[in-house]
């Protein structure tokens, strides 16, 4: 009666690793961009939806984020690169980063993209209760999620990336970056 018991379990075991693994490796099905309201630190208040039609990242960073600050350089390089083929940056500050320190770090830094403030949450919560930072996400001109990403953005391949959904350029197909 052991083995069979062991033998049962040994089947079980096998069965949920290979649905884990199906549903590990399945493609991913992209989603749609969350339709949120958001409002500049200067007070431009707008939709994330405003933006269809354009290659969107939405970044979520901290202020005290070493890798939030250490992304900057780069951010800013992409903007440079793409922001006139239509190309946006959105940097959400989370719900704890206080106000006039976001706003200093953006003057300091001399920001060229969107800086918003998470006041409530609700913009971490719209994208899936985001807690940690930086976690970023690249929206396609379509609205949809195509790629989101915890920890540093490899900026060469979201750069090849941007290239192929700006316009006149051709899709990047790169998967999960």
């Amino acid at each position: 009666m052991t083995k069979r018991k062991d033998i049962w379990a040994g089947l079980i075991g096998v069965a949920v690793i290979a649905v884990a693994a199906l549903v590990w490796l399945a493609p991913w099905q992209a989603e749609r961009a969350p339709e949120v309201r958001l409002e500049t630190l200067e007070g431009n208040r707008f939709a994330l939806s405003d933006f269809r039609g354009q290659p969107t990242i939405v970044a979520f960073w901290a202020t005290t984020c070493a890798s939030c600050v250490e992304e900057i350089p780069h951010f800013k390089d992409l903007h440079a690169e793409f922001a006139d083929q239509g190309f946006e940056i959105i940097a959400v500050a989370m719900e704890y980063d206080p106000p006039e320190q976001v706003r200093a770090m953006a003057e300091d830094r001399e920001l060229p993209y969107r800086v918003v403030l998470d006041r409530d949450g609700s913009i971490a919560r719209a994208f899936g209760e985001i807690r940690l930072t930086p976690t970023t996400f690249l929206i396609g001109p379509d609205g949809e999620i195509l790629q989101r990403r915890l920890g540093m953005v490899d900026v060469e391949r979201m750069r090849e990336r941007l290239t192929g959904l700006v316009p006149g350029q051709p899709v990047a197909d790169l998967g999960d970056a």
